[in-house]
């Protein structure tokens, strides 16, 4: 894997940071009495909910993948995606996203690394588009004023720009698509001063780059990765529902969507392996704008964080033993794609 360096450092301390902010105020004994209340059957059930989100987006996955590999079994989209979340829940500077098209080349060879990775970037962008999306309709609905802050912070303009960079990337990908010549050529101009063995390596990957980003060429490809997109991000406040019951958090069921996009905004920072403190100060600042203490935002944000992580770290963990992936191919295999 690649070097913990200055990288892995900053994540740490975010992360330090943020879970200062999300406990400091915590009251200890009500934060105790809490957690000895929850209803851990329910608890389980929002776990379960929340592992549910990663076949969904294996199933998308396929979808984004069909025109250039029509067809692909299940089963290595979904061993792969678990994979994936696994390292980037325990390795530090979240590979994952690099490990998961990887695993998939080992299982579909016909696949090729460059095409899975493509697939995999545009499936974040739609996931950004997506959450953010859902993020307004939580604001509309809860009928906050225009001007709520978070920490000073505009919440309306934070999810404006998280919105606006997902569809400059969009746009972006679509320019690669329709045109790809082109910016190959533009590539190849630049990287010929620089090397030529870079000019041939980089045109070669800008090429089956473009190949993975074919679901966008077809309307129909769109909409349907579009409504596994939605599903997918659907599934996530349907645990937080549950597991706001399971101990006791009585908000607007909207609130799970504000719940959803501020954390999915704060774990786009470089933080901790499994996005610990980010989540939780994320979890804390949404829940207190409905009036909901500290000490119980707290304490549903590491349950609910705790219970969600064991399930898919395991099965990831399973699944990269049986397929026999090591570091040093993980590690390879993120140091082609930089």
């Amino acid at each position: 894997m690649r070097k913990f360096g200055w990288r892995g450092a900053l994540g740490i301390a975010i992360s330090v940071v943020f879970l200062y902010f999300a406990f400091r105020h915590l009251d200890l004994h009500s934060s105790i009495e809490t957690a000895r209340h929850a209803n851990y059957f329910l608890l389980i059930c929002s776990a379960a909910a929340a592992t549910c989100m990663f076949p969904l987006r294996a199933r998308r996955w396929r979808t984004i993948l069909d025109p250039v590999a029509p067809k692909l079994p299940f089963g290595p989209l979904w061993r792969s995606t678990a994979i994936g979340q696994m390292v980037t829940n325990v390795v530090p500077l979240r590979p994952g996203e690099l490990v998961r098209p990887y695993a998939l080349t080992r299982q579909v060879p016909n696949v090729s690394y460059p095409t899975a990775l493509a697939s995999v970037a545009v499936d974040r962008v739609f996931d950004g588009i997506v959450v953010m999306l859902l993020l307004a309709i939580g604001v509309v609905a809860a009928h906050f004023p225009t001007n709520t802050n978070i920490r000073g912070y505009s919440l309306t303009h934070a999810a404006g720009f998280v919105i606006a960079g997902a569809v400059v990337l969009l746009i972006a990908f679509y320019v690669l698509v329709f045109f790809p010549e082109t910016l190959i050529r533009m590539f190849e101009l630049v990287a010929r001063r620089v090397s030529p063995a870079l000019e041939r390596r980089g045109a070669d990957m800008l090429r089956r780059f473009s190949q993975g980003l074919s679901v966008l060429r077809t309307p129909g490809h769109f909409v349907a990765v579009f409504g596994w997109t939605l599903a997918h991000w659907l599934v996530q406040p349907f645990a937080f529902w549950l597991a706001f019951l399971a101990i006791g958090v009585k908000v607007p069921l909207a609130a799970t969507l504000v719940v959803q996009g501020i954390i999915v905004i704060l774990v786009a920072l470089p933080s901790a392996p499994g996005f610990f403190g980010p989540f939780e100060y994320g979890a804390t600042i949404a829940l207190q704008l409905y009036h909901v203490t500290q000490s119980t935002a707290a304490t549903w944000a590491l349950l609910f964080h705790v219970a969600s992580f064991i399930p898919i770290t395991v099965l990831g963990a399973v699944y990269a033993g049986r397929l026999g992936l090591s570091i040093g191919e993980i590690g390879a295999a993120s140091r082609t794609a930089e």
